[in-house]
């Protein structure tokens, strides 16, 4: 199936001198010529371009290959210019997903056989050992200074 470009060619900048034609794809169509054509029109008549701001009056003319849009501003008039164009290539087109391979159905998993448990033996319960009393605070001082009945060295 064809792929169709939807292009506008309008006047951007103000002034004799400053003025640039410029195009742009407003958007793609895929199917047949007349259904892009179509799809064109409907945009080109609630087209809104830069120039004029405010319109007085707005012509829309189909030619060949689309359509051209005379619009009369306060002192002069401006024109878009519609068209349907077929595309060919696109170099920054995503690459066109492979076919889907239909896998074949797993076969269905048979569920495990039931397990047999044992019941669960209660072990009597052992309460808890008695606490140690506290130790007291200087507990881990010897009674007997290491220093004492050692001789004095001499001076």
């Amino acid at each position: 199936m064809p792929r169709w470009g939807l292009l506008v060619e309008q006047n951007l900048g103000l002034g004799g001198q400053r003025r640039v034609w410029s195009a742009g794809v407003m958007d793609h169509v895929d199917g047949t010529r007349e259904e892009a054509l179509e799809a064109l029109r409907q945009r080109a008549e609630v087209y809104k371009p830069l120039h004029p701001a405010s319109p007085k009056r707005r012509r829309l003319y189909r030619e060949r290959d689309g359509f051209v849009l005379v619009l009369d501003g306060a002192w002069q008039s401006f024109h878009c210019r519609f068209t349907v164009m077929e595309e060919l290539y696109d170099s920054a087109a995503p690459e066109p997903e492979p076919q889907a391979v239909p896998e074949p159905e797993p076969e269905p998993v048979q569920p495990p056989p039931p397990v047999r448990r044992r019941p669960v033996q209660r072990r009597a319960v052992q309460p808890p050992p008695e606490p140690e009393p506290e130790r007291a605070w200087d507990a881990d001082v010897p009674e007997v200074p290491s220093w004492l009945n050692r001789d004095r060295p001499p001076s």
